[in-house]
């Protein structure tokens, strides 16, 4: 089985890259491109080409992807103006400026030439939901914008693809309208499912079987299937699990996809050329978000941020290509490959690049400021515990029984809810935007806990509140040495080691249930 080895093969290039701290699919494409290299040499014995194998295992991954994209689906995230308006003039905006240049400068029929300025519209899926959850920002303001706008650009692909495909649905997709009513019992299956491979075959089950084999049976596209299916059940609290059981085999099967892509052919010299022009115009894809996203009133921190996670090159455009251009499909997989390489890099020095340049950002703010970024008034609160995360929900549990007047920040608004139904005082705010810090009113504030899960935004939190003069104390939670000195050095007053302090506590508690056994023993007996 021949499959076999190349995804080992894909698998070494991928682990290559990602030391580099590149996306595996760099590797995974570069993989293919060679295997294409050494079978076209002539004194090699080697012979690589696209096989039905391993073209189900593309159309798997692709099935998979999509599912996750749907469990992501919450319309309460996409139903804003920032969203809807921001996907759709930027689809717009895009293919109006790009298709007349590439019909001059490429020599193609106008159709060829929008196809291709659609494919070039949309922003990368998997680059962002990664790069956003390694730096836990997924259900921040900034992430919640570019998934949304990421899912709005997901479903104009499925249109376009639809049309390109060209099938005319059966009566029975009527049907699909009857989604809903299932909603119960899949709810119930996930319930029942446990946490385990059960969980994970269910995930299957939904994106490839129902998904995609149910509505391709009634002549509608199987990747349209996979997204709704999983969108019945983004609102499940148990959504996220079965995303994250599902991530690393939509991975593997996604190997698969870019490997195909290598397969397929050699770029030439046009390919390059291609690849090079466009992500040339990378910046200026980047730009119109960032102006968009001003122009629904977001603060220059929160554009900046979500335009520089969309801009990049989609796997989306690609999935397109291969159904209305696969006559292109190198070229524009060479240039998804080139921004990956130019926009990771960037987004994981997001904030530094900020920070760095927010002076002159700024200034383009408009005068009207998004509702979820007004500036907060804690008022006469006295113990601020940022992150209610497991650790700040135990601080904050037992600090309000010694100090009533305890407030608690999380930019996660689906904790925000739970937390706000349970009794608990929690408002939403981000501890790694520094504008909010400045506009932050705590004048009876006289200790900060920094909670959050990670390094960036403790550091972040502790450095701005000793430069708006906070002068209180600052103690931290983390797992390693080296993080607890760099939190010191930015300002907070101590930093924990949370394992350390766990043991001290589970000690304590030993402590406490000997204490009165020493008080009531006999007093020892002087013959003794």
């Amino acid at each position: 089985m021949p499959e076999a080895i190349w995804i080992s093969f894909a698998f070494g290039l991928g682990l290559l890259v990602k030391v580099v701290h590149l996306p595996s699919l760099v590797g995974y494409l570069a993989a293919g491109f060679i295997l294409s290299a050494l079978t076209a040499h002539p004194g090699s014995n080697i012979s690589a080409e696209p096989t039905a194998v391993l073209g189900h295992i593309a159309h798997l991954g692709v099935l998979m992807m999509l599912f996750t994209v749907g469990l992501k689906l919450k319309f309460r995230s996409i139903l804003s103006p920032e969203v809807i308006g921001g996907s759709l003039l930027h689809f717009a905006i895009t293919c109006l400026v790009f298709a007349p240049g590439l019909y001059l400068l490429l020599d193609i029929s106008w159709y060829l030439a929008f196809m291709l300025a659609v494919a070039l519209s949309f922003s990368s899926t998997i680059l962002a939901a990664k790069v956003l959850e390694s730096k836990r920002e997924l259900r921040a303001f900034h992430g919640r914008v570019a998934i949304g706008i990421l899912v709005m650009q997901d479903l104009i692909a499925l249109v376009v693809m639809s049309l390109a495909a060209g099938k005319t649905p059966s009566q029975w997709a009527l049907i699909v309208f009857g989604l809903p009513l299932l909603r119960p019992l899949l709810f119930r299956l996930l319930d029942a499912s446990g946490h385990d491979e059960l969980l994970v075959l269910l995930g299957m089950l939904l994106a490839l079987v129902l998904g995609g084999l149910g509505f391709q049976a009634v002549g509608l596209s199987s990747e349209l299937g996979a997204l709704l299916f999983g969108a019945v059940l983004a609102n499940h609290p148990r959504s996220q699990e079965l995303a994250a059981s599902l991530w690393s085999i939509k991975e593997v099967f996604l190997v698969g996809f870019f490997l195909q892509i290598g397969l397929g052919g050699l770029p030439d010299h046009q390919a390059l050329m291609f690849a090079l022009v466009a992500s040339l115009a990378l910046p200026l894809k980047g730009l119109l978000f960032f102006f968009l996203m001003i122009f629904f009133h977001l603060r220059a921190r929160s554009s900046f941020l979500t335009s520089l996670a969309l801009t990049n090159y989609s796997e989306f455009g690609l999935i397109v290509a291969s159904i209305a251009l696969p006559q292109w499909l190198v070229p524009l997989a060479l240039t998804v490959a080139l921004s990956f390489v130019i926009s990771a890099p960037l987004n994981r020095l997001a904030h530094r690049l900020y920070e760095r340049f927010a002076s002159r950002l700024e200034p383009f703010e408009t005068n009207q400021h998004h509702p979820d970024e007004q500036p907060l008034a804690l008022g006469d609160a006295k113990v601020l515990i940022m992150g209610m995360g497991r650790t700040g929900t135990a601080a904050y549990d037992w600090l309000v029984e010694q100090e009533s007047a305890v407030v608690g920040l999380d930019f996660d608004p689906n904790k925000i809810i739970l937390h706000q139904a349970a009794g608990r005082s929690v408002e939403f705010a981000d501890a790694e935007d520094s504008t909010f810090w400045s506009n932050l009113h705590m004048p009876q504030v006289h200790s900060v806990i920094l909670a959050m899960p990670d390094i960036e935004g403790k550091l972040i939190a502790a450095r701005m509140l000793r430069r708006v003069g906070f002068t209180g104390y600052i103690v931290a939670q983390t797992l390693y040495d080296d993080e607890a000195r760099q939190i010191r050095k930015a300002g907070a007053n101590e930093a924990y080691l949370s394992k350390s302090e766990t043991g001290v506590a589970l000690a304590s508690h030993i402590a406490e249930r000997k204490a009165p056994a020493r008080q009531t023993a006999p007093e020892p007996s002087a013959v003794s």
